[in-house]
């Protein structure tokens, strides 16, 4: 897993990515779905709620949240964050 943020003008990007599965292109969307799971428990443990989450706060506070993902090579999320005025 490698974590790292990019700076912008105005908005800072978080990326998280890892060398999983990868998520296919037709399930992307869903993964921030409140209990929407793409896999059984028993494959995948975890409740499907944690992005949700993630996805609800970083929108509260005026921020984007999405993934770049190619199956059999892993997942790239990013948190996109207005920067600070101060």
């Amino acid at each position: 897993m490698r974590v790292y943020a990019e700076a912008e003008e105005k908005y800072v990007y978080l990326w998280v990515e890892d060398n999983g599965i990868g998520i296919a292109e037709r399930s992307q969307e869903r993964m921030f779905g409140l209990f929407d799971r793409l896999h059984a428990q028993q494959v995948y443990p975890g409740t499907g709620i944690g992005l949700a989450i993630a996805n609800q706060g970083v929108d509260r506070m005026g921020g984007a949240i999405g993934l770049k993902s190619t199956l059999g090579i892993g997942t790239r999320f990013w948190v996109k964050l207005r920067k600070s005025e101060t």
